[in-house]
């Protein structure tokens, strides 16, 4: 029953004065369901008529506020879970549920959070991210678009989608290529540097990740003949690398599973459009919701414009 059917209840007893056995058939209750009320009510009036919550008042199983402080404390001091419930003699389901309540119920918890450190260089070119990721090769269009298991592309092999991204600008250039190869990134490095330059943004630095790739010798030869210094990341953090990372996250979304190919020639055709859109007229949110060339001098811009 609601408070208002209670309260509806309530009076039908005192101020209508009907019997308890004929109130209850009227609300559809037991009789003394009605006198559980009324009572409650005479005891405590209308508040007394609000839910009320089942937990009780006394729970003699329950752990004491030090027993629970001590749980945490111990597994700050990195003790298992297991451990915790065997020394201090509890089960390991009430352990789990004080240590989830504490927020280190994972191993992960218990390592410092380290603060997001946002950079951004001062001009075009000062700094170009790199990355990779690998797609898979379209021979005709998949169950994610059919809704048919069946219609799979086993054996089809892969493709790597080649990333850079000026770190001011945040200007983005692309490639598609067969494999990972140090010839792939040198090649890919050599037309990067080139379409950079004719934005008048000349690359002075380049981060990349600890790939096989960029570690090759042929690849720290193309950066030296470039006259680039090549910077690396640092090892499981992704995050550094993070423009060219949010950069991946977006071409996924809107252009290689944002349309359904035949094929991988016409995902391939399709870039091109999309890295145009989104480098001359996409918003982005980071710089403030313009598009990447609007953060161009004038001048450049200017001379792009009547290039192109």
């Amino acid at each position: 029953m609601t408070f208002i059917r209670r309260v509806e209840m309530v009076e039908d007893v005192i101020k209508s004065r009907l019997p308890a056995h004929q109130v209850a058939q009227l609300h559809g209750v037991s009789a003394p369901t009605v006198r559980k009320w009324v009572s409650r009510f005479l005891a405590e009036g209308k508040p007394g008529l609000a839910d009320r919550s089942s937990r009780p008042d006394v729970s003699p199983r329950a752990i004491s506020p030090q027993k629970a402080l001590t749980i945490v404390e111990l597994r700050k001091k990195r003790m298992t879970q297991a451990r915790i419930a065997e020394y201090l003699s509890l089960s390991k389901a009430t352990v789990s549920r004080v240590l989830t309540r504490a927020g280190v119920a994972r191993p992960s918890d218990l390592e410092p959070t380290e603060p997001v450190k946002r950079y951004e260089h001062e001009r075009p070119g000062d700094m170009i991210h790199i990355d990779t990721k690998k797609l898979g090769r379209i021979e005709k269009t998949g169950h994610r678009a059919t809704g048919n298991r069946r219609d799979r592309s086993r054996g089809a092999g892969w493709e790597v989608l080649f990333v850079a991204v000026d770190d001011h600008t945040r200007i983005a250039y692309t490639e598609l290529h067969p494999d990972e190869s140090q010839e792939s990134a040198c090649r890919f490095l050599k037309n990067a540097h080139a379409y950079y330059c004719s934005l008048g943004a000349a690359p002075q630095r380049l981060l990349t990740d600890n790939g096989s790739a960029f570690r090759a010798k042929s690849f720290n030869q193309v950066c030296t003949s470039l006259e680039i210094r090549q910077r690396f990341t640092r090892p499981y953090r992704p995050q550094t690398n993070g423009k060219a990372e949010r950069f991946i996250q977006s071409a996924l979304r809107e252009w290689a599973y944002g349309f359904v190919y035949k094929d991988s020639k016409e995902r391939a055709d399709m870039l091109r459009d999309w890295i145009h859109h989104y480098n001359w007229h996409r918003p982005h949110q980071g710089i403030g919701g313009e598009a990447p060339m609007s953060r161009l001098s004038t001048k450049r811009k200017n001379l792009l414009q009547l290039h192109s």
